[in-house]
């Protein structure tokens, strides 16, 4: 499990180390930050939906089991977030405290989970499509509450952008044609394929281009950081095993459910960061405290199954 852990971490923070080198050289400029976050959030993700549904063949079964992963995913994070807000309601005026709740219940579960749960659990086929509807509750959540937590902005929240935003439009193409067996033509089904395939390493290379803006020192000196790393990586997972326990389901589904909840700090607070214009820093920060220790937290968490 440790090593599982520490390749997966290890080729994802590679990814991260050319962004960091083009900001630090002055080849690209911070301003243009942004930009890649928006290329990743409104095409990229959009078509990594749509491919992981393109890969899986329609059954009853797995039909239920992709609804248990969605409405686990949602309770999950919803619980989490609802609590780490409560926790620091009355310091909701300072941004760090915001990009903190987000950090404490989005994870990794897609660019992180899938080499995870296809290593642990290797007869697991559907590990794609879980952790893609899991990433997916995660991305309506994020584009809804987690938009209006960081702007403070009531607007994000309103029916007309919770029905049009990326995550929920990349479901209306994507179910129709997994439900009816569609698949894509092939240069089509190529070009959506390469695409969604381009989430990991542009989310990493958003990273490491904002971490060439800021001191390392700060990645290791704010406790709420730590905070917000183990409310998701410890809590969380806890968290998923008393609700799976709870469940009728198979013990691969409740582990696939378990392991997704215990990914580290999702790159993808750092997108929205970026594209909403603030915390971008502090969310920086508390990614990379996270993918570093989840070294640590994944292999002691995977021991309670």
């Amino acid at each position: 499990m440790f090593l599982a852990t520490l390749v997966t971490v290890s080729i994802m923070l590679l990814y991260a180390v050319p962004g960091f080198i083009t900001v630090k050289t002055r080849l690209i400029k911070p301003d243009a930050i942004p930009a890649f976050a928006k290329m990743l959030m409104y095409v990229c993700q959009p078509c990594l939906t749509v491919y992981s549904f393109q890969k899986a063949d329609y059954s009853p079964a797995l039909c239920v089991n992709i609804l248990v992963v969605f409405c686990a995913a949602l309770i999950l994070i919803g619980a989490v977030m609802g609590l780490f807000y409560l926790v620091f309601r009355r310091k909701q005026d300072i941004v760090k405290y915001r990009v903190a709740v987000l950090c404490a219940c989005f994870g990794n579960a897609n660019f992180i989970g899938v080499p995870l749960v296809e290593a642990l659990l290797p007869k697991c086929a559907e590990a794609d499509i879980y952790s893609t509807v899991f990433f997916i509750a995660m991305n309506i959540l994020g584009w809804t509450v987690g938009s209006t937590i960081i702007t403070r902005d009531k607007k994000y929240c309103k029916p007309m952008k919770i029905v049009l935003n990326p995550a929920v439009l990349a479901l209306v193409v994507a179910l129709p044609l997994f439900f009816l067996g569609i698949k894509l033509p092939a240069a089509l089904g190529s070009a959506v394929t390469l695409m969604g395939r381009m989430s990991t390493p542009i989310c990493m290379l958003v990273l490491g281009m904002r971490l060439a803006t800021v001191k390392f020192s700060g990645i290791f000196s704010d406790p709420l950081q730590y905070a917000s790393m183990l409310a998701k990586q410890v809590a969380m997972p806890l968290l998923a095993l008393g609700l799976t326990a709870l469940l009728p389901i198979g013990g691969e589904l409740r582990a696939c459910i378990y392991i997704l909840a215990g990914c580290p700090v999702a790159a993808v607070v750092l997108n929205f960061a970026e594209m909403l214009g603030e915390g971008q820093k502090e969310a920086a920060n508390t990614v990379l405290l996270g993918t570093l220790l989840c070294v640590v937290t994944l292999p002691l968490m995977l021991l309670l199954i």
